[in-house]
């Protein structure tokens, strides 16, 4: 066994020791020795390198995309089952002509009989080779566990491994095809005879003198030449290429259950540690100064103003007087008491904006949870997509419920129109969006593309499922009684006076809006990092707590606006409370600009557009929700401190 094997088996046995927790979420699959192993393949993906740091493109293809000029298994790839979530996500899996026996090495072995179809003609090697500029990555799963490369985190000095392996590399501008593929798979034995895979390592390399022999062995080259690269010719020759491999076995001490450790690392977890403390500080600080209104101004102040009305006016002196205007000088809140309550502007798509909030906010926090407890499994691919997606269609209910009982509350009529655009119009612009988008993808030839016919199921799924749900909660929500105001609604507006520069609308969203998105920052960096970069996310600690965070943050940013707001004798809160505190959406997709610029270096204009597509539904999504938080808090601080005080 020649020195490269030998540091092969080394790093094998060493990723052995990991250890960390257990995750559910997949039955084990036992094989005997020289049982069939399956091996199977996934999109090849772009990834950044240590030599360019920088992602290229966000299109992933399929394994079998003609350019590539792969080994097809006989018979021609089959489709492997997968769930919703995956294949909204860009998993296509298939069957591969690898041939992996549990426990027997193969040392060298053609993948295929050379064929004149997996001859490179220029049109395949300028897509190859342009791939191979980008770093794209190849993925393979065996027994449901991605191959990947071993990496040693150089601030922490953690060894952990990289999900999937390079499709070729560039050395003095040149790239050259990866045709050699080494396996090392790690198997624990978990009774007599009967053996479980619980690591895979590929180690990629390019001979070009492979070949296969003409009794059907093959001839996989000499891996200590680091000089010779297989190149293939792009200017109109054809290049022949032999795809060969390794399969080398290794006993391992890691237990099934902990497979997954070694693929789930955290890049500096301190900076997310700090992250929560800074965020944790904010939130005292905010919950500080909204106690203190509390406690302070407003318990003065209702304290005053029903001591006030305990008197008989008339009988006042010139001191009294003097008292009641301090009063109201000092607390201009209790003056639009007959205007607080007034009907917003536009009532019908505050209420719709405000359903459709609930629902996004209950699919996170339950998605988060279920995530937290360990039923979103990374071994059970595509679960994390899959529950959001059903959560959200049954949460349809609640979506429809609070619409209504808004919309009641604000003393809407339309209320055919509220049942029927609260399940509609938010869904119809994400659903247009990722239309679109898809329909770029598809054009460019990519397998990220999502089928026609998923699409249907989503539709189905949308209108059999949600949309009735929906329909019942507002039936339900327009049964129930509004929620009925603590004073009374004067039938003539109030004049609101000129408020101060930092109350008006732009100046207010800027301030207020960083706050949730400061309190949050950090983890959307991460979140960010292992959605375009297509690592494993499992903090899901560090993510409910977070999320705890944003929730109170957004909930006092927006009961101070709103006070503020009150004592400027400003009674437009509903909608001010709403888009200032989803001003944050506006900081998210400012971070999403500066984190292109930073990490992202597209070279097609549809990689780009994808990008910007895709953080623009987020950013409106996120919109949505942080400025439904900061409604109903200001909602239920507004009922709280006019419900405290006498009005005739």
């Amino acid at each position: 066994m020649s020195s490269s094997r030998l540091s092969v088996v080394s790093l094998a046995l060493l990723t052995s020791t990991a250890s960390a927790f257990y995750l559910p979420g997949v039955a084990p699959t036992t094989y005997e020795h020289g049982g069939i192993v399956p091996l199977n393949v996934n999109p090849l993906t772009p990834t950044a390198s240590e030599k360019d740091p920088q992602l290229r493109s966000l299109l992933s293809y399929d394994y079998y995309h003609p350019a590539f000029r792969f080994c097809r298994p006989d018979g021609g790839p089959k489709d492997v089952s997968e769930s919703l979530g995956s294949i909204l996500f860009g998993d296509r899996i298939l069957t591969s002509p690898f041939e992996l026996k549990m426990g027997i090495n193969e040392s060298c072995k053609a993948v295929c009989e050379p064929k004149p179809e997996y001859s490179f003609d220029k049109p395949s090697a300028l897509f190859t080779n342009q791939r191979i500029r980008q770093d794209y990555n190849l993925n393979m799963l065996i027994d449901g566990l991605p191959a990947g490369q071993p990496y040693i985190d150089p601030m922490t000095n953690t060894e952990f491994t990289l999900r999937g392996f390079p499709l070729g590399d560039v050395n003095e501008g040149q790239p050259s095809l990866n045709n050699h593929l080494d396996l090392v798979v790690n198997y624990h034995e978990a009774a007599k005879g009967k053996f479980r895979v619980v690591g895979v390592l590929a180690l990629p390399s390019s001979r070009p003198d492979a070949k296969r022999k003409s009794d059907g062995s093959a001839h996989c080259g000499n891996a200590d030449i680091k000089s010779a690269n297989l190149t293939l010719d792009d200017k109109g020759g054809k290049t022949d290429v032999t795809f060969t491999y390794g399969v080398y076995w290794v006993e391992s001490t890691t237990a099934w259950a902990t497979r997954w450790d070694t693929y789930l690392h955290v890049f500096d977890p301190k900076i997310q540690w700090f992250s929560l403390i800074n965020s944790a500080i904010i939130v005292v600080f905010l919950c500080g100064m909204v106690a203190a209104i509390l406690t302070r101004a407003l318990k003065k102040d209702i304290a005053r103003y029903n001591r006030l009305d305990s008197f008989n006016l008339d009988d006042l002196s010139g001191s009294g007087g003097e008292a009641e205007d301090g009063v109201q000088e000092d607390s201009g809140w209790k003056l639009v008491h007959g205007d607080v309550f007034r009907t917003p502007k536009n009532p019908l798509l505050l209420s719709v904006f405000l359903g459709n909030g609930t629902q996004l906010f209950f699919m996170v926090a339950c998605t988060i949870i279920f995530a937290l407890l360990g039923f979103l499994s990374p071994s059970n691919r595509g679960s994390l997509g899959t529950v959001m997606i059903l959560l959200y269609t049954i949460f349809g209910f609640i979506g429809g419920y609070t619409s209504a009982r808004v919309y009641k509350s604000f003393g809407g009529e339309s209320w055919k129109r509220n049942i029927a655009m609260t399940p509609l119009l938010i869904p119809a612009i994400v659903f247009a969006t990722f239309f679109l988008l898809n329909f770029l993808i598809w054009v460019k030839g990519s397998s990220g593309a999502v089928p026609f016919t998923t699409m249907l199921v989503i539709l189905a799924i949308w209108f059999v499922i949600s949309v009735p749900l929906s329909f019942a909660g507002s039936w339900v929500g327009f049964r129930h009684a509004p929620v009925a105001p603590p004073v009374r609604v004067n039938q003539i507006p109030r004049q609101i006076p000129p408020s101060t520069s930092y109350l008006r609308p732009f100046p207010s969203m800027l301030l207020v809006g960083i706050l949730p998105f400061g309190a949050i920052f950090v983890e959307l960096h991460f979140i960010m990092n292992n959605m375009w970069f297509g690592k494993v996310y499992y903090m899901f600690g560090f993510l409910f707590l977070t999320y705890t965070i944003m929730i109170t943050t957004c909930a006092a940013v927006g009961v101070l606006l709103v006070y503020f707001l009150l004592c400027s004798e400003n009674y437009h809160w509903q909608w001010r409370s709403f888009t200032t505190v989803g001003a944050s959406a506006g900081y998210v997709f400012a971070n999403a600009i500066l984190y292109w610029i930073s990490k992202l270096s597209f070279a097609s204009f549809t990689s780009g557009m994808v990008y910007m597509g895709y953080s623009l539904l987020l950013s409106f999504l996120f919109f949505i929700l942080t400025g439904t938080i900061g409604f109903f808090a200001s909602w239920a601080f507004v009922q709280r401190i006019y419900g405290s005080i006498k009005v005739d």
